[in-house]
């Protein structure tokens, strides 16, 4: 199970990080990653983190602002974003897979097996 915490109100050009909390798997041996979705849009990958080596990916849209992270310890994924805009507010979602690290893109891309419930971010200009 996942739930994203942590979004709500921000000005522009301020930072937000939103949290997700994972219960009965190990995030560490999933792909996770972030999504979000703006109304009257589709659904977009923004930041991804592989299982193995955690290497990333972001989506053009958010590189240089946003950064995914986890804490294994306490089985938690974080995005951080800074410098937010009126056009990153969204419905987060929080998601992971099982699938290999090779297909870390793809997944970002196209979406991934396990979704939590989100979080709203709404940045006022």
């Amino acid at each position: 199970q996942l739930q994203a915490s942590g979004g709500g109100l921000v000005q522009a050009g301020g930072s937000l990080r939103l949290s997700c909390s994972a219960s009965g798997f190990i995030v560490d041996d999933y792909v996770i990653g972030w999504f979000r979705q703006a109304p009257g849009k589709e659904r977009e990958g923004v930041s991804c983190m592989a299982s193995i080596d955690g290497s990333t990916y972001y989506a053009d849209s958010v590189k240089g602002r946003f950064t995914i992270s986890r804490n294994n310890a306490k089985n938690m994924v974080y995005l951080q974003i800074d410098r937010v805009k009126p056009e990153d507010t969204a419905v987060y979602y929080c998601a992971a897979d099982q699938s290999a690290s090779r297909w870390l893109a793809t997944l970002c891309v196209s979406g991934m097996d396990y979704w939590g419930k989100g979080t709203l971010v709404t940045v006022s200009s």
